[in-house]
């Protein structure tokens, strides 16, 4: 071969290697941008919005997977959200996205995890699972969803002293952006719930919820100045469905608000249907409440004219109404 020849194909391998470290040195700089951009949308996920004094930090922060994955690793992550009073500890965290599609985010949790209120609340959850995915865009992130396996989740209040029990056997969140407004769904299968002082709150059920919240989208990805505060919002309760199996179904439904304190109003309506079989199941639970629910039962059945009856409950600002004018609890400010 001629010296010339041999100097060709000489030029064409190195032009052919500069193109493959170019080419790998460009991949390098996009996947470290891309994973800058997950830590980014992850953390966003979290509520960080340092200059409205809501703060997430991923400690130890790692990036992993290169050079077909895209990970963030954190052994740790806290939340402080100073305007609102609410801080929280997490334990590690994984987070993982395929390089040709960064936009879909899966990542998983270990247990515990800690929130705690400047108003005396302090919730502690554990779990043997935590699950989620995110479907993110250009400015945040577009749906999420949460899957816990045997969830249990502790509440004290420090200013009364009591505490609050819910173990679950699975739960599922569901959160989209609709418009401005933001969807959630959140279901809870074989749920068992306990207060102090009493063995069981209520039998063993299942419950769902599917709620609209007004011009809240911004929730999903942290961009909401309010943060994760329900104050001085306005939504939907599409339905609240507690169910004991065989036929025993509570549901709840229609609109409600919360006020700059804190404090819930609405208009509901309430179908209980199999109203004896909710009565024995009460009062295996509660059986110094037996003649009191025999006699709401009675009042229900009259109302319904049958074994399933239908209710109007009005909430002004916490306290509850059945009818509109007979009081039967109260909700605390959130």
């Amino acid at each position: 071969m001629a010296a010339s020849s041999r100097t060709g194909v000489s030029g064409k391998l190195w032009l052919l290697a500069c193109l493959i470290v170019l080419f790998i040195a460009l991949y390098t700089a996009g996947w470290f941008y891309a994973a800058s951009l997950l830590r980014e949308k992850t953390l966003a996920m979290l509520g960080s919005r340092a200059s409205q004094g809501f703060a997430a930090e991923c400690l130890d922060a790692e990036y992993r997977g290169y050079p077909f994955r895209i990970g963030l690793f954190c052994s740790k992550v806290t939340v402080d959200d100073k305007e609102n009073g609410i801080s929280g500890n997490f334990g590690a965290l994984r987070s993982a996205a395929q390089v040709y599609d960064p936009g879909h985010i899966i990542w998983e949790m270990d247990a515990p995890a800690e929130l705690r209120s400047s108003r005396g609340l302090t919730v502690a959850t554990t779990w043997t699972s935590l699950q989620s995915s995110l479907i993110t865009k250009l400015k945040g992130v577009e749906r999420a969803a949460l899957v816990l396996e045997n969830p249990k989740t502790h509440v004290v209040s420090s200013t009364d002293g009591q505490t609050f029990d819910i173990n679950a056997d699975r739960a599922e969140i569901h959160l989209r952006q609709n418009g401005p407004d933001l969807d959630a769904a959140v279901t809870l299968e074989g749920t068992d719930t306990a207060i102090k002082d009493l063995q069981q709150l209520l039998p063993r059920l299942t419950t769902s919820v599917t709620v609209t919240l007004v011009g809240r989208a911004g929730i999903i990805d942290g961009s909401d100045p309010n943060g994760i505060s329900l104050r001085d919002t306005k939504g939907e309760m599409r339905e609240f469905r507690a169910d004991l199996g065989e036929g025993r179904v509570l549901l709840l439904s229609g609109p409600f608000s919360f006020d700059n304190e804190g404090r819930m109003s609405g208009k509901l309506k309430l179908r209980v249907e199999q109203l004896s079989a909710w009565e024995k199941s009460l009062s295996q639970a509660f059986p110094d409440l037996g003649p009191t629910l025999q006699t709401a039962v009675s009042m229900l059945t009259a109302l319904g004219g049958g074994t399933n009856a239908s209710l109007d409950i009005t909430i002004k600002r916490g306290k509850i109404l059945a009818g509109g004018l007979i009081p039967i609890g109260e909700i605390p400010p959130v």
